[in-house]
């Protein structure tokens, strides 16, 4: 799911007073594709809630993160420097880590028709 829609349930979660149950949810799937990392604006809260869950799987089950943005910048992202960098501590160790450069797909396939 994408960062946003993962962090509007989380919120809702948490208006709902169904915090716990969400986050040993999102704890107990065998792998997380969280996608568009940085694409919205991150809350403070936001973030929090973002860390406990990297950090409830954290050696207990993957997560796959797609962003555009390097980890230098996830601070602003974050808008909180320590949380992004425990974030990045949790996912990068024992990670593999793919860097893709080049064209947007979207846009090459657009290109190729000539619209």
């Amino acid at each position: 799911m994408t960062a946003q829609k993962l962090i509007e349930d989380m919120m809702l979660s948490v208006r709902d007073g169904s915090i716990t149950a969400k986050l040993l949810a999102y704890s107990r799937l065998n792998l997380l594709v969280i996608d568009e990392l940085g694409y919205m604006p991150v809350t403070r809260e936001q973030t929090n809630l973002l860390f406990q869950i990297v950090s409830m799987r954290y050696e207990k089950g993957s997560i796959i993160l797609t962003s555009n943005y390097n980890f230098e910048d996830w601070g602003q992202i974050f808008q909180d420097n320590v949380v992004a960098a425990a974030i990045i501590d949790r996912l990068i160790h024992r990670a593999k880590i793919f860097y893709i450069n080049g064209s947007s797909y979207r846009l090459k396939n657009k290109l190729k028709k000539g619209n």
